[in-house]
């Protein structure tokens, strides 16, 4: 083992520290505007039958009541550190009675499913071209290649989303335009099923891909330059050794480590979704729910979702940190 105890004490409360002071942030923010989410959301509600009911304001305080709203604000703080706590994320105010719990259930698979995939395929693409645009000896093919992975990192997501929609869904009509599956399907655990949802996340995740292997190249990129001018590349070349075995043993392993903690802060970020690629695509991943709940004032959902991303977020840089030793024998935290 190359971790000391007191080292590993010292990330654990740093872990801690890192989510309570960014629970405490999640918490004060969506109280800071004047709007009252539940007279919104009871207005709402009333002016589909035409008319305020009489209680109207009676309503809205026991609504206030119920979810804890009328509480001095010191308060509910406590109140939701003690949830927050004990992973009780509360009923959403815009789809009560669901619980939050709900509400990123509905999403969340939508979301690792698209988003760690076009991840991990964006990174293995972009990280093996970059290697490749600093190796002297790879092929021409990267030179014509790359280019066109760069010029789209430049280009947002969703803008990349909208051009393909547009090319084709609209134009072509060779991939549905949006959604997770058509209108008209039953979601099933069938064959057909899943081959209609992979139909539809094609787009969102060409998207993806395209706009994120740019940045994933160039970083690399860098550091296999860098790594190229070490001695122990000249020595191993001056042994004779193959040149793919310089290249993925020597070269690409001791420049990953950049990459791989790149990967583990974009991997975290998996569950807060893209979401102005699934709000263009239509898309019921995790981004298009917290959208949703941002603009309808849901305390609780907006809650919910950005202490599970924060949570996530804290988790993987602990692990990669931890995992470092691992992947380069020369870092130890055996004195720290």
């Amino acid at each position: 083992m190359r971790y000391s105890k007191r080292y590993l004490l010292r990330r654990v409360w740093l872990l801690l520290l890192i989510i309570w002071t960014a629970a405490t942030f999640n918490f004060i923010l969506p109280r800071l505007t004047p709007r009252n989410p539940l007279r919104e959301k009871l207005l709402q509600e009333a002016s589909r039958s035409g008319y305020i009911p009489i209680g109207f304001d009676e309503m809205v305080a026991a609504y206030e009541t119920k979810f804890g709203l009328d509480l001095p604000i010191w308060q509910q703080y406590i109140n939701y550190m003690g949830d927050m706590a004990h992973l009780d994320l509360g009923f959403s105010i815009a789809s009560y009675p669901k619980t939050v719990w709900h509400v990123i259930l509905e999403g969340l698979p939508w979301t690792i499913g698209l988003l760690a995939a076009t991840t991990i395929i964006a990174f293995l693409l972009g990280t093996l071209l970059g290697a490749l645009m600093a190796w002297e000896k790879a092929g021409s093919f990267v030179r014509y290649v790359m280019p066109s992975f760069l010029i789209f990192g430049a280009i947002p997501a969703y803008v990349i989303a909208l051009s393909l929609v547009y090319f084709l869904a609209f134009r072509l009509k060779i991939l549905p335009t949006g959604g997770g599956f058509g209108i008209s399907t039953i979601p099933t655990l069938s064959v057909p099923f899943v081959l209609e949802i992979l139909k539809h996340s094609i787009l969102p995740a060409t998207a993806l891909v395209l706009a994120r292997t740019g940045g994933w190249a160039l970083g690399m990129r860098g550091m296999m330059v860098t790594v190229e001018g070490e001695d122990y590349m000249t020595f191993a070349e001056a042994k004779g050794i193959k040149d793919w075995r310089l290249f993925f043993r020597y070269g690409v392993r001791n420049a990953l480590l950049p990459q791989v903690t790149g990967l583990a802060l974009a991997l975290s970020f998996v569950v807060s979704g893209a979401v102005l690629v699934e709000l263009v695509m239509g898309y019921p991943g995790l981004g298009t729910k917290l959208a949703q709940a941002v603009t309808q004032l849901d305390y609780f959902v907006i809650q919910g979702i950005v202490f599970v991303i924060i949570l996530t977020l804290a988790i993987a840089m602990l692990v990669i940190d931890l995992l470092y030793p691992l992947l380069d024998p020369r870092i130890s935290y055996e004195g720290g």
